[in-house]
């Protein structure tokens, strides 16, 4: 029977199984007590991120999940269950076993039933989701689905060789997405390595002090640099540039949050960012909205978190309410760039507020005003803004072609699994975009 067929058998409700029966859960992996191994912690699973990004090495202890590659990681705990931190394991050597939070349930195939990537993208289903959510005991706020309640989640399995495409087809959404967000890392840690260049590093200062014209730099561009440092408050400067404080410098708004019976998950009003928790890799996440607004972060200025933690940056991709949570600004001269880098230069200065909370840090709009900074003229500021903007951008198309994709898998995926749609008709779609 092709690949196409199988839309038929799929729907027969007599071809329903429960999942305990085709899917390994919480699988036995041995690992020897006391040794250092490789750890996963919750905090370490980005939201619906299907690759493992950040980890440490941690001794053993006897409990906790333990996995290798090809097992899927679900996190059983409100609200990481219900936010999606799900990831598949594939960064361990051979034969290497890892362990992690107590949080994860350990999801991984049966040989001929079920393939381990395709069991990644079942735990994705929404349909499972869903029923794990429904699943899950114990007092509020720490609310957890069990590994039998799990088993018992009814599903109908198409063939295993059809599971194979199916992986595939998602798969190649996400490793599109993957690469993009790798690209992204690229270009920032570019724009971020010229900014430091430029306005910490002193470089192009330094090359004109040795009789040299500083590299990578146009003749123009270099003429704007001096040649000689001076004394200041915070050390030696470039000559003729200024300590001044951010009040003098940029335009700062921070944020008031509107009365709660206003927010909602249902797109009504705008956008609304209360702190940390809703940023991610340089633009916030979507998650409430706002129907009756109070302050306001414009398209492009910077997002400063300024309550617990202080000083995460993110930036508003578009006109957004922002909570006290957060600060919204931008340099006077419009420099969407030089602001962005200067406030991430700027995170040994948070860190102090940070600490110096008396329940959490905080800080407020006086403290955040009469911040010391360097101020450099304007016109290196407009070059480094005509240099570096383009990466910025190209950084916003990547990330828009990476939303579009993650679209596409989400909307594919349900579809596929219920064989709503047949794989052969899920591969011609993503043929067309490509094209």
């Amino acid at each position: 029977m092709g690949i196409c067929e199988s839309r038929d058998i799929r729907n027969n409700p007599s071809n329903l199984v429960k999942l305990g029966n085709v899917v390994q859960i919480n699988p036995q992996r041995l690992l020897s007590r006391t040794k250092e191994a490789f750890h996963l912690a919750m905090r370490d699973v980005e939201v619906y991120r299907r690759d493992i990004t950040s980890h440490s090495y941690k001794e053993f202890r006897g409990s906790g999940a333990r996995f290798q590659n090809g097992d899927t990681l679900l996190a059983r705990i409100t609200p990481c269950l219900e936010n999606g931190k799900t990831v598949y394991v594939n960064c361990l050597k051979p034969n290497q076993v890892g362990h992690g939070s107590t949080e994860f349930i350990v999801l991984s195939g049966i040989e001929g039933k079920t393939d381990n990537l395709f069991v990644y993208y079942l735990a994705r289903d929404p349909n499972l989701r869903t029923f794990a959510i429904h699943s899950m005991q114990g007092s509020t706020g720490r609310q957890r689905v069990m590994a039998d309640s799990l088993r018992s989640y009814e599903l109908t399995l198409p063939p295993i060789e059809e599971q194979r495409h199916i992986a595939n087809i998602l798969g190649t959404l996400d490793d599109k997405i993957e690469l993009n967000r790798q690209v992204n890392e690229t270009l920032e840690e570019t724009a971020r390595a010229i900014f430091k260049s430029w306005f910490i590093d002193f470089d192009p200062v330094k090359a004109k002090m040795e009789g040299h014209e500083p590299p990578f730099m146009d003749t123009e561009t270099a003429e704007l640099f001096p040649s000689a440092f001076q004394d200041s408050t915070l050390g030696k400067i470039p000559k003729g540039w200024k300590v001044t404080t951010i009040d003098e410098n940029f335009n700062l708004t921070m944020g008031q949050s509107p009365p709660g019976s206003t927010y909602n998950e249902d797109g009504k009003g705008m956008p609304f960012y209360q702190g940390r928790k809703d940023f991610g890799f340089r633009y916030p996440t979507r998650r409430v909205y706002c129907s009756a607004p109070k302050r306001f972060a414009e398209k492009g200025d910077t997002l400063v978190s300024v309550r617990a933690p202080v000083g995460d940056v993110n930036m508003a991709e578009e006109k957004c309410s922002i909570g006290r949570g957060i600060a919204a600004i931008r340099h006077k001269t419009g420099g969407r760039s030089y602001t962005y880098y200067i406030m991430q230069s700027l995170q040994e200065t948070f860190s102090r507020y940070e600490a110096e909370g008396t329940v959490f840090g905080s800080i407020n709009k006086t403290d955040f005003q009469t911040l010391s900074q360097l101020s450099p003229p304007n016109e290196i500021i407009e070059a480094f803004e005509l240099l570096v903007y383009p990466l910025d951008q190209s950084i916003e198309n990547n990330k828009n072609e990476a939303w579009t994709l993650a679209q596409t898998r989400d909307t594919l995926l349900p579809k596929l699994l219920s064989g709503e749609i047949r794989v052969d008709d899920a591969a011609e779609i993503l043929e067309e975009n490509d094209g």
